[in-house]
């Protein structure tokens, strides 16, 4: 009699080898370790049906994720033999010497469809050619459990395995798989509205497992939420690519992990997700906000992660930097999301470091976002670093008091709506769009980077050449790549001379125009979405859509500045290397009708001659300077300006 709980079978592997053991006949170290199984099972079975029919009612614990595999897929014997050998031999030295010394010569150390198929027909007392297209068309193979090799040889010759890391997952050890991630390094924190959510997800995801596309603006922000979700789920967090390996699935499956797809498709780009075969939970996608997915030729749901509220901001905040008053300043008055803080608190701290004194302060972190700390716009957009103070900034009383207006507009749009009527809440997005509009040099780009300095945000300048494409649908893929990006950063972005990428629609002619109209159309919609800061300069109103002007909130016009604002231009330029009386100075504001940035042209290069002759800036400098400036813009000097001082 055995006692209660006694396992009568053994490991499936044991019983395998102890069917190949050659008995008496043979000698030597694989003869001898084969005939020890065969003296096991001969102690516990008098038959070897008997012995397998033991592991199928009640197998050992060592076998009970194989046995649990086997009856979950439906596995045939000759597919439970071969993968039971299979795996034995990635693990056990021991086992593919045997198996290579019974294959001897022509074999190899990995069982072959013939060996298998004689295994099989022994225990079922069947022909082995019954057993041959389950190993070659069944369950086990459909799942990349079982892989062929050597597949130009006769099928009964043909080698097969199993995946290394599916034989260890079933030995119960850890386990990774190539290029497969497990976890992230460093996770940001997630604030508890956040987790709350990831829960309800959790608890509709278990009673119905479907494919859900987690959209956030950046990558890491929208891994580390499906870590959380998965977490929820009580399992790992498994981060793939579009390329899914045989035995993924299975894999997936028996180290309960959650598969996560990390792709950005483009806008208008729809992309399948790809098939895990034996895994059976929730599959999850890391994604932007553009495109779409299917999964079994369904739509897949949809989860769009929100940036925290202030609130919660503040507590994000107050954990990574430590400081009370500090956390409550960056809360409130910026529009960060969880990634983001996370990534501007570390910056801040290294940038502290650099500086040799750590810790963390408004000024330190403000300077690490202008160096470009962790927004990654890579090269759609270029960092423009440069603080530009009040005092730069020369310009009419009344554009500075627009140009205030649109600040205002900008620190208070996060608690705009919830003050005012159901009617603009329900359309309302905190993004702002202004458009900066006047002739060359009249100070547009200057504005925008006070605006930027006053926000106390990182201003990007939009490389059109970078963002363009003449291929169909990539210019759309870069736009939408920019915006997810900038919307994530809390940053300015600047488009120059925007006309370029927002300009009017116009008549189809032929499939160019179709396709220039679409980008029109894309753009129109996405910067109305944006929940960013957008401002683009241009020369001329004209020649944007009349569309795309109703979807701004601000549109400013630079004029040319008036003699008055030229003195002061003059003036702001000059600065105290120069030795020019105030009349000289008054003389060219009133005669000269220069714009700010030809001005500061001309200041440049009578730098460039006063200082080869080692001498500070005279009036006669100042004039060949602007001659040369009016002569770049194919206009005639100023009538009546000569080359000598007044007085």
């Amino acid at each position: 009699m055995n006692a209660p709980g006694q396992h009568l079978a053994l490991p499936l592997s044991g019983l395998v080898f102890a069917l190949l053991a050659p008995g008496s006949a043979e000698t030597g170290v694989e003869a001898d370790w084969l005939n020890d199984w065969q003296a096991r099972l001969l102690g516990r079975h008098a038959e070897p049906a008997l012995a397998w029919q033991a592991w199928c009612d009640s197998p050992p614990p060592a076998d009970l994720r194989l046995h649990g595999l086997v009856t979950r897929l439906g596995l045939s014997c000759a597919e439970t033999l071969a993968l039971a050998l299979a795996a034995s031999v990635e693990l056990d030295v021991m086992a593919g010497r045997v198996v290579a010394w019974l294959q001897s010569p022509s074999g190899g150390a990995r069982p072959s469809a013939g060996l298998v198929m004689t295994l099989a027909a022994r225990l079922d007392g069947s022909a082995p050619e019954r057993h041959l297209a389950a190993l070659i068309a069944g369950p086990a193979r459909d799942c990349g459990l079982l892989l062929l090799d050597g597949e130009t040889r006769p099928l009964p010759e043909t080698a097969l395995r199993t995946p290394p890391s599916v034989a260890l997952a079933l030995a119960g050890q850890p386990s990774g798989w190539p290029g497969v991630h497990i976890g992230l390094k460093d996770p940001p924190a997630l604030p508890p509205s956040l987790l709350t959510q990831a829960a309800r997800y959790a608890a509709a995801l278990t009673s119905t497992p479907q494919a859900l596309a987690i959209r956030c603006g950046h990558p890491r922000e929208a891994r580390a939420v499906a870590r959380a979700l998965a977490g929820a789920l009580g399992r790992e967090a498994a981060f793939i690519g579009s390329e899914v390996p045989a035995g993924l699935g299975i894999w997936l499956e028996l180290c309960e992990r959650v598969p996560v797809c990390c792709l950005e498709p483009a806008p208008g780009e729809q992309r399948a997700l790809p098939e895990l075969p034996g895994y059976r939970g929730p599959l999850l996608v890391a994604a932007g906000p553009d495109g779409s997915f299917l999964h079994d030729g369904a739509p897949v749901a949809n989860w769009r992660v929100p940036v925290p509220s202030a609130d919660e901001r503040v507590a994000l905040w107050q954990l990574a930097a430590g400081d009370a008053a500090l956390a409550r300043q960056l809360g409130e008055d910026y529009r960060h999301a969880s990634g983001r803080i996370h990534e501007l608190a570390r910056a801040g701290r290294f940038q502290g470091v650099l500086e040799g004194s750590p810790g963390m302060s408004l000024e330190r972190i403000a300077r690490a976002a202008r160096n470009g700390a962790a927004a990654e716009l890579g090269s759609l957009a270029e960092l423009l670093p440069e603080t530009i103070d009040a005092s730069a900034l020369v310009l009419p009383a009344a554009l500075h008091a627009e140009l205030e207006a649109l600040a205002l507009r900008c620190t208070g749009r996060d608690n705009l709506a919830p003050q005012l009527g159901p009617a603009t809440r329900a359309r309302y997005r905190p993004g702002v769009r202004a458009l900066l509009y006047g002739p060359s040099g009249t100070g547009k780009t200057l504005a925008v980077g006070w605006l930027a300095t006053r926000l106390g945000l990182p201003l990007y300048r939009v490389d059109l050449a970078s963002v363009t494409s003449k291929y169909i649908g990539e210019t759309e893929k870069n736009l939408a790549q920019l915006f997810a990006r900038a919307e994530h950063a809390e940053v300015v972005l600047m488009f120059d001379e925007a006309d370029a990428l927002f300009g009017k629609r116009t008549e189809v002619k032929d499939a160019n125009d179709r396709y220039a109209n679409a980008q029109t159309n894309y753009l129109l919609q996405r910067i109305e979405s944006f929940e960013g800061i957008t401002i683009l300069t241009s020369n001329s109103r004209a020649r944007f859509d009349s569309a795309f002007t109703r979807r701004l909130d601000t549109i400013i016009e630079f004029p040319l500045p008036a003699p008055d604002e030229r003195r002061a231009l003059w003036l702001a330029h000059l600065g105290d290397g120069h030795a020019l009386p105030l009349a000289d100075i008054n003389r060219l504001a009133a005669a000269c009708d220069l714009a700010g940035g030809h001005i500061r042209n001309a200041v440049l290069a009578a730098a460039v001659s006063a200082r080869a002759d080692g001498r500070p800036i005279g009036y006669a400098d100042i004039v060949a300077g602007v001659v040369a400036e009016c002569r770049k813009l194919g206009k005639q000097p100023p009538h009546g300006l000569t080359r000598e001082p007044s007085g």
